[in-house]
């Protein structure tokens, strides 16, 4: 599975939902704004932008763009980490504010049922959509799912 295909997976409503919740504050804070406004063949990014540009990043991530995938994935991360930091903690995963260090074994901490837990546990606190985003991020990455979650 390539990451543009949990994009597909979560739905249009969803990939418009994620691309209004990027924050272009933290975007400029991890040097990814530059970046992004490239890949999205944008003049500027803002709010309004992203809004405007998702039915073509949907037909994109539809096609498996996945630098797209990639870049707008870490966009959405970094401007979620309040988030990441809170699934983490929940799962015992060891971290810096956020981040794990490469060579930790991230896989001996995502017992049987991890995502339907962090699902039920965070699913009133913060956005389905970002939520369910970072649960399939997580899993693909670190057990190499191929099955998108959705609860």
């Amino acid at each position: 599975m390539q990451l543009s295909d949990i994009f597909v997976g979560l739905g249009q409503d969803n990939v418009a939902q994620l691309l209004r919740s990027i924050s272009i504050g933290k975007l400029k804070t991890f040097q990814l704004y530059e970046r992004l406004k490239t890949r999205l063949h944008a003049n500027k990014v803002n709010g309004e932008q992203l809004r405007k540009c998702a039915p073509r990043v949907w037909a994109r991530l539809q096609e498996g763009d996945n630098e797209l995938a990639t870049d707008l994935g870490q966009s959405i991360l970094v401007s979620h980490l309040d988030l990441i930091q809170a699934t983490l903690n929940f799962l015992g995963i060891p971290h810096e504010e956020g981040f794990f260090a490469k060579e930790t074994d991230v896989s001996s901490y995502l017992k049987e049922g991890w995502q339907q837990n962090v699902f039920d546990k965070f699913h009133d606190a913060f956005s389905e959509s970002v939520l369910l985003f970072y649960i399939n991020h997580l899993a693909w990455e670190v057990l190499k799912t191929e099955d998108v979650f959705r609860p």
